[in-house]
């Protein structure tokens, strides 16, 4: 019998990363250090260790990630449980906001009209917002070939594509699509994938800025505190 390890609470997150640090060393797997967030993340979320080889990032995919978020990019996602895992709160306190059309009526009527799937008409309805889009995809590979086919045809450039999807049919296939682009990307190689995957890439990433945020207020709270120290020393 596993001995149950007592933890606090609020530690509970942080000791989970600390055994996939550890786990990850048993295995010889050493991640880029700048990848190395995310990748930890999407592990603490499937607990699969596996990603830590199919992930795929494009050129400098998570500086410019980074940088979309930090300047208010708005997130789309192609299921609602997705959108449902990412944090919105913080989101919102870097301008962004996250959306999905999955369930729209108009979505669904196109959908039925032209026989394609609603993920699909889904990524030509956020064609309509007037900003940089990051696409978090974790269940629909059509999604994916249709933003494929929208760049490839100069209708339309995502500025950034997390491309996770899960299943049987054409997921691999429609992955490749768009490592084959010259769109930034974050993409996991297989069948694996999902909702929670999308969501965990993109919370990753709002948590660190969140993190540098809240340390970089820290320091000047205690730059404030050292100056009215030392004025009262006078």
């Amino acid at each position: 019998m596993q001995k149950i390890e007592y933890v606090l609470p609020g530690d509970i997150e942080k000791r989970s990363f600390a055994i996939i640090g550890e786990e990850l060393a048993q295995r010889g797997i050493t991640l880029p250090e700048e990848e190395e967030f995310i990748t930890k993340r999407v592990i603490h979320t499937s607990a699969d260790f596996e990603y830590a080889n199919t992930l795929c990032y494009s050129k400098h995919a998570v500086e410019i990630l980074l940088d979309l978020i930090q300047k208010g990019a708005d997130i789309v996602t192609d299921t609602n449980m997705a959108l449902a895992g990412i944090n919105k709160n913080c989101l919102a306190k870097c301008g962004g906001a996250a959306h999905c059309f999955i369930s729209e009526e108009e979505v669904a009527a196109q959908a039925r009209q032209r026989q394609i799937t609603r993920a699909a008409v889904s990524m030509e309805r956020a064609m309509s917002i007037k900003k940089p889009v990051i696409f978090a995809i974790g269940n629909a590979p059509t999604a994916l070939i249709r933003l494929y086919e929208l760049a490839r045809e100069g209708i339309f450039q995502p500025a950034f594509v997390i491309g996770v999807p899960v299943g049987f049919v054409n997921v691999e296939a429609a992955k490749e699509l768009i490592l084959e682009t010259e769109i930034p990307s974050i993409v996991n190689r297989g069948r694996k994938g999902g909702s929670n995957v999308a969501a965990a890439i993109c919370n990753a990433v709002i948590y660190r800025l969140r993190d540098q945020e809240t340390a970089k207020n820290d320091k000047i709270c205690h730059f404030e505190n050292q100056k009215t120290t030392k004025g009262d020393n006078i």
